[in-house]
């Protein structure tokens, strides 16, 4: 009873911060001229996007079955990715509910301990990480001063505006970095008490031992093929959007880096499928570095999330019924 009213507290919590940031994203937008670039948009695109989205989600379930290899089982690829559709699914419910249920659901199906598969998302999810991050540094080396305007339009003018003077912003996170590197290391048995930090720690321990992992896997080439194959197709899914929209047909793949990296940390965001987030941050991201206007960055966003969204729930619905699905044979004793 408690638990659940404690998810339904959270689920409510995810949505009102989503809500807001829909809210912030849509307040300074001309609704006309917005819903004429929903109606003006060229859909074919958002076809192949989504066609690539595919790609991406089946180049993911291979890449979970090679970490499931070690572990001595074999599960279809069909079964995994059932599994992982049904857990991108759950995500929309509670952010990182999906982790578990895709394991829940893979365990049931092939008969696999859903501990042991836990342990082969969190590796996955680390890898992920890692991934982000080794982009974000190819973009700050390829497009530096896009990045540079952007963090400096969203984030440093903001804040000047509250304190007043660069020099306090960076004395402060210096002060910042410092007394929490200090406190981490002097009370980290300490901190590991308390459920956020025990959490921090633990994802650090799991970004690690994922590494390790990689390292001494039978086909790491193929798991690392997998993985770069992921990301080119969420480029792809990403950029062929831009055709949508007449505003946004100059954006090159080499933009879509630029918005793939912003909006992997919106969808990084603790709302339920990145709703709101994803599209706040694609659309300042758009009118600050691209100068193009909030209507059309909005529109932009709208375009990709949603076809994307769309395709999740039809398949995650598909792929929970095929994977939950009784058989007749389950009832034999």
């Amino acid at each position: 009873m408690r638990k659940g009213i404690l998810q339904t507290l959270k689920f409510l919590a995810f949505l009102a911060v989503g809500i807001l940031l829909l809210w912030l994203a849509f307040r300074k937008v001309d609704t006309k001229k917005f819903i004429d670039d929903l109606r003006g948009a060229n859909y074919y695109w958002l076809i192949l996007s989504v066609l690539f989205g595919f790609f991406a989600f089946v180049s993911r379930s291979r890449r979970w079955i090679l970490l499931i290899h070690p572990l001595g089982y074999n599960p279809s690829l069909k079964n995994s990715f059932y599994s992982v559709m049904t857990g991108y699914l759950a995500n929309l419910a509670l952010p990182r509910m999906g982790e578990i249920t895709r394991c829940v659901a893979l365990g049931k199906k092939e008969k696999i301990p859903v501990d042991q598969l836990i342990g082969t998302v969190v590796v996955e999810r680390s890898i992920d990480f890692v991934s982000l991050m080794i982009l974000m540094v190819i973009l700050i080396f390829t497009s530096g001063a896009q990045v540079g305007m952007f963090l400096k339009n969203s984030i440093q003018i903001p804040i000047q505006k509250m304190f007043g003077g660069t020099w306090i912003i960076w004395l402060v996170l210096s002060l910042v970095i410092i007394v929490t590197f200090i406190l981490l290391v002097r009370y980290k048995h300490s901190l590991r008490k308390i459920r956020f930090f025990s959490k921090m720690f633990d994802v650090g321990r799991g970004v690690i031992n994922g590494l390790k992992t990689i390292a001494y896997m039978e086909r790491k080439w193929e798991f690392v093929f997998h993985t770069v194959f992921i990301w080119f197709n969420y480029a792809l899914m990403t950029w062929v959007v831009v055709f949508s929209l007449e505003s946004t047909s100059f954006l090159t793949i080499r933009d879509s880096l630029f918005i793939l990296v912003i909006g992997g940390l919106g969808m990084s965001a603790p709302v339920s499928g990145g709703i709101g987030a994803f599209h706040y941050i694609i659309q300042q991201g758009l009118y600050i570095v691209k100068g193009i206007p909030l209507e059309d960055g909005f529109a932009y966003a709208t375009l990709t999330h949603e076809s994307q969204l769309i395709f999740v729930v039809i398949t995650g619905a598909i792929s929970f019924f095929i994977i939950f699905r009784k058989h007749p044979k389950d009832d034999l004793p």
